[in-house]
């Protein structure tokens, strides 16, 4: 792929991430919000639609080589935004914020330009990630184990 073609998908993805996040201005503020927020206002369509929309900048970025670390911090600001959004009214001000689709343009142009810095970045985003989701799921399993434990002692009277 040539230096062509890669502006060309870039200004794409830019374009697309800006009709997702900002492309309405609120009146009377200097606020803006784009199509995703007001997807999100028809329940699990909308935020369905969103998802997939938000998906093909990542897919852009795999073509254009992307390592796994970087797709991965991508897939997680996609999947925060899918599962926030969800949330009735809260989720949809929750996009106005977050802005996952200018968040992932932004790590592609930082890949294309800095692609080793990006990567490492990335890298450690991904383990940071993993440990933090390991210890939720070592914190919920001790939990639920002294709840039963709890509730045994409570029933049995040992």
């Amino acid at each position: 792929m040539n230096q062509l073609e890669k502006e060309a998908i870039r200004k794409r993805m830019r374009r697309l991430a800006w009709l997702m996040d900002s492309s309405i201005t609120v009146p009377g503020t200097n606020t803006t919000i784009g199509v995703d927020p007001l997807l999100g206002l028809f329940p699990w369509f909308g935020d369905t639609v969103g998802a997939v929309l938000s998906s093909f900048i990542m897919a852009e970025a795999a073509r254009l080589g992307a390592p796994k670390s970087v797709l991965l911090k991508m897939a997680f600001n996609v999947a925060v935004d899918a599962l926030v959004g969800a949330v009735p009214l809260a989720g949809d001000m929750f996009d106005f914020v977050w802005k996952a689709n200018q968040r992932n343009v932004q790590i592609l142009d930082d890949y294309l330009e800095r692609p080793h810095h990006t990567a490492v970045t990335s890298r450690l985003f991904v383990i940071v990630l993993i440990l933090l989701l390991g210890g939720f799921v070592i914190f919920v399993g001790l939990m639920g184990f002294l709840a039963l434990r709890a509730l045994w002692i409570a029933v049995s009277g040992f």
